[in-house]
C-alpha cells in the first residue's frame, strides 16, 4: 500500500512532537532545583503524564509488585513523588500497610551505618585506615595479633576483612567466631559479622550509643523516622518507605538537604564508587551498577557484566534480604524504593530488581 505524502508527513510531525515533548521534559527536570519535603506528612507530588511516561504501563508494573509481594513503593524525580503505592498489611499481619506503617530494611541498613562511619571520619573520631583492634581492643577475633591488626575500618566497610564467612554462624561477631581466612583485602566475601562490629566501632569512636548518635547525624537532621533493634546477632533498622525515600534523596544530592550539608562530598563519592578490585560492583556497603563484573553474597564466582543490566549504569543501591531496595540513579535524578516481602530465594534478590527495572523502562519509555 501507498501512503499519501501528506500522511507520511504528519506521522513524521507527530513522533517529532513526541520526542521534542519527552526531551522537553528531561531538560525541565534536569534545570528544576532538587525538591526537599518537610518534617511532615506533606510531600509534593510530580504526575507521570508530565514526565511524558506511559501511563497506561503503570497498573501492569503495580499488578506485578504486588503479585511478588511488595508492600512499598515509591519513585521519586528530583526529590517529588511520581509513583508510591501500598499493599497488604503490615509486618505484624494486623493492620493495612500505608505510609505510617515500619517495614525493616534487612542488608539495605548497611548504607545507613555507612553513612555514620562516615560522618565519624569527618568529624575526627575515626579513621578508615586505622585497625579495627584501636576501636574494639585486642581479641575482638580468635585471630593472631598480628593477623588482627591487619584488618582495617575499611576492610569492614568493603566485606574484604579476610575473616571466614562459613563458619556455620556468620551472623556471629564472638570472637570464636571471628576465624581467619586469609589475609585481610585479598578476599571479598558477603558476611555480615564483620560488619555489624562497625556499630561498635562507631560508639567507641565516638563517645556515645549507636542509635542516639545516628538519630542526632542523621535521622533527625532530613525528617526520617524509624528505629534499630537487636534480632540475635544482627541489627536491624526499621522504618517507613518515605523514610527511606528521604535518605536516598540525601545521598542523591550528595549528602545535602535543603541547603545544608549533612555528609561530606567526597565521602558520598568514595562510599558510592568501587572500593577494591575483587568485587568491582561494591562500595563501602553500597552495590555498584556500572561495574564490568560483580560477585554476590554466598560465591566466590565472578560474573561478567553488570549487577542489574535493565537499570541505569550510573545507578548505585541499597539491597536487602527479601527484596528492600534503594535505588539511586544520578542521572535520572531518580530514586526508587521496594519494601516487602521476598520475590525469590537469593540472599539479596538481584534477579527482581532487574525485573522491576524492565518494568520502569516501559513506563518512562
Amino acid at each position: 500500500m501507498k501512503y499519501p505524502s501528506i500522511l507520511i508527513f504528519a506521522l513524521l510531525i507527530l513522533t517529532s512532537s513526541c520526542r521534542d515533548e519527552k526531551e522537553n521534559c528531561c531538560d525541565t527536570i534536569n534545570q528544576a532545583s532538587p525538591y526537599f519535603p518537610p518534617n511532615s506528612k506533606n510531600w509534593e507530588t510530580t504526575s507521570p503524564s508530565s514526565l511524558g511516561w506511559n501511563t497506561d504501563s503503570i497498573q501492569t508494573l503495580y499488578d506485578n509488585l504486588e503479585l511478588n509481594g511488595t508492600r512499598a513503593y515509591i519513585v521519586l524525580i528530583n526529590g517529588k513523588i511520581v509513583l508510591e503505592k501500598y499493599w497488604g498489611k503490615n509486618i505484624f499481619n494486623n493492620s493495612t500497610f500505608d505510609t505510617s506503617t515500619n517495614w525493616y530494611w534487612a542488608s539495605a541498613a548497611k548504607t545507613l551505618t555507612s553513612f555514620a562511619v562516615g560522618k565519624a571520619e569527618e568529624d575526627g573520631k575515626l579513621s578508615l585506615a586505622h585497625k579495627t583492634s584501636d576501636y574494639l581492643g585486642l581479641g575482638w577475633t580468635s585471630l593472631s595479633s598480628e593477623q588482627e591488626d591487619k584488618i582495617t575500618i575499611r576492610h569492614l566497610l568493603t566485606m574484604t576483612s579476610g575473616l571466614d564467612d562459613a563458619t556455620g554462624n556468620a551472623d556471629s561477631w564472638q570472637p570464636q567466631d571471628l576465624i581467619y581466612k586469609t589475609e585481610a583485602g585479598t578476599r571479598w566475601a558477603y558476611h555480615n559479622a564483620p560488619y555489624t562490629l562497625l556499630d561498635q566501632v562507631v560508639e567507641n569512636a565516638v563517645g556515645q550509643d549507636f542509635e542516639p548518635y545516628f538519630n542526632t547525624i542523621l535521622r533527625d537532621k532530613i525528617g526520617m523516622d524509624g528505629s534499630w533493634i537487636w534480632s540475635g546477632d544482627n541489627h536491624l533498622y526499621l522504618s517507613t518507605a518515605r523514610a527511606a525515600a528521604r535518605f536516598g534523596n540525601l545521598i542523591l544530592n550528595n549528602g545535602v538537604w535543603d541547603g545544608t550539608r549533612i555528609l561530606n562530598k567526597a565521602y558520598v563519592d568514595v562510599m558510592t564508587s568501587k572500593s577494591q578490585e575483587i568485587n568491582q560492583a561494591y562500595g563501602y556497603l553500597w552495590w555498584l551498577n556500572n561495574a564490568s563484573s560483580y560477585r554476590i553474597p554466598q560465591s566466590q564466582i565472578e560474573f561478567p557484566g553488570s549487577l542489574t543490566p535493565n537499570a541505569p549504569s550510573d545507578m548505585y543501591s541499597a539491597l536487602g534480604k527479601n527484596g528492600q531496595y534503594v535505588c539511586v540513579v544520578p542521572s535520572k535524578k531518580m530514586v526508587l524504593i521496594r519494601m516487602g516481602d521476598n520475590p525469590d530465594a537469593a540472599l539479596v534478590p538481584f534477579l527482581y530488581l532487574n525485573d522491576i527495572w524492565k518494568m520502569m523502562n516501559g513506563v518512562m519509555e
